[in-house]
């Protein structure tokens, strides 16, 4: 997980004092980068506090999107979290990276657009790639689950195994009116009980007709034949001696079927694989290009309600060193102490006005957010 901060402070002389007395005080226990954010229209103050929250409801929205899809990108990949993060790239640059060298994209969230419709624009794109992942994702699952299922079959256990890949025509006696050759899978060692006993279970057992099909460390699968007549009492006593009869039918064209049906399968994931990574490759950046607007949106929004008009404020990104948050926290309280008791360009009726301040867990006298860089659930 890698932490960042974004904060802003109102300009002193000039936004680049702000800046730079900033990056003066905290560098020892951070590193420190210029947030810049384009000339937004502000509208009016009303039309900020009802955005204020509903801007972090969106926040929330997508940052859950943004590692639904990293998580789910790890699902299809099958590989370890270090593996997955090397296709886990914006615009050619790892998230941090992205994040420290932000810069506003004007051809999707257009400037001169109010923030609310800005806003709204990126809740339709999140819930277009949501749905569309949520399509995709019950496509390609339901064809990987399908084939894991065939391949358990293939390997698993000698109680639950495909036995249309063990068994062999001559194992069995076809075309009889009144003979049923049956598959019994026998524990390894009861193997010698199944031998004397076999032919003793019920009447009407051919004599020695019982071959060794397949065998694993826990069992043994013989083939039995018996008038069909018998197979329902044959079954009843076998169970008693713990031996488990498989409902198994030769048929030529079930057996073709079902190798078919495994290789199609393992065909279909691979075509579907393709064009899903690629397509979650493209929508992460996406989604966190996305993630990021809406903190730009945040960031100037509050800027502006805590800070008043004209628009003046520096907004910085902050990456606290290890071990260092505490001192970090002091030294920007310290710096922006001034602010509990002259807010800049704030008037009095201006204060009073409902959810000025931000709807967060700790208030600073400086606007603060935070972002956590958690892709993985796991």
């Amino acid at each position: 997980m890698t932490e960042f901060w974004l904060i802003s402070a109102p300009g002193q002389k000039t936004t680049q004092q702000t800046w730079e007395s900033c990056k003066a005080r905290c560098e020892e226990f951070s590193l420190i980068y210029k947030f810049n954010l384009p000339d937004l229209k502000v509208g009016t103050l009303d039309t900020l506090v009802g955005l204020s929250d509903e801007l972090g409801k969106l926040d929330t929205q997508v940052e859950g999107n943004v590692k639904k899809l990293a998580n789910y990108f790890m699902d299809v990949l099958e590989e370890k979290q270090d593996k997955v993060m090397e296709n886990l790239q914006v615009n050619d640059m790892y998230p941090e990276q992205y994040l420290t060298k932000f810069s506003w994209h004007k051809e999707k969230y257009p400037i001169h657009l109010p923030l609310k419709k800005i806003s709204e624009i990126i809740s339709v794109q999140v819930s277009k790639i949501d749905s569309d992942l949520k399509s995709k994702a019950t496509i390609y699952n339901t064809i990987k689950n399908n084939l894991q299922s065939l391949e358990r079959k293939e390997t698993g256990s000698l109680l639950t195994r495909n036995l249309a890949s063990i068994a062999k025509k001559e194992h069995f006696v076809l075309g009889s009116e009144y003979l049923q050759t049956l598959l019994v899978v026998v524990p390894r060692s009861l193997s010698q009980d199944w031998m004397t006993t076999y032919e003793k279970l019920t009447d009407m057992i051919v004599p020695k007709s019982s071959q060794l099909v397949i065998e694993d460390n826990e069992h043994s699968i013989y083939s039995v034949t018996m008038f069909k007549k018998v197979v329902d009492e044959f079954k009843h006593h076998a169970r008693e001696k713990k031996f488990v009869v498989r409902d198994f039918v030769w048929d030529d064209s079930a057996i073709i079927a079902s190798k078919e049906q495994l290789s199609k399968l393992a065909q279909d994931k691979k075509k579907q694989f393709g064009p899903l990574v690629r397509w979650l490759r493209v929508n992460f950046g996406e989604l966190f290009i996305a993630w990021t607007h809406v903190k730009a949106l945040r960031v100037f929004v509050e800027s502006v309600l805590r800070y008043g008009l004209p628009v003046n404020f520096q907004a910085m990104i902050l990456q606290p060193n290890k071990g260092k948050i505490r001192k970090l926290r002091d030294a920007l309280d310290n710096l922006y102490a001034y602010l509990d008791g002259n807010q800049a360009n704030i008037s009095n009726d201006q204060v009073d006005i409902p959810g000025l301040v931000m709807a967060q867990h700790e208030y600073f006298s400086y606007v603060y957010l935070n972002m956590k860089i958690n892709l993985f659930d796991r």
